[in-house]
């Protein structure tokens, strides 16, 4: 059962970061916001950041 869930991890995300996308991620990255930055990441390759990061976290 579990290996269904995470099957999807395997394969390579087909989104790629142009330098306009990466500048707030890496700026969230030099202040400290790691979560900021992950929920950057995912939005970015566009995936729902709710669906990976927890709720508490993600407000």
């Amino acid at each position: 059962m579990m290996n269904e869930e995470f099957s999807n991890c395997d394969r390579p995300s087909d989104k790629i970061i142009n330098s306009e996308e990466w500048e707030p991620i890496i700026k969230a990255i030099v202040v400290g916001k790691y979560s900021w930055a992950c929920v950057l990441i995912l939005y970015v390759i566009g995936l729902n950041p709710i669906e990976y990061i927890p709720y508490r976290t993600y407000m």
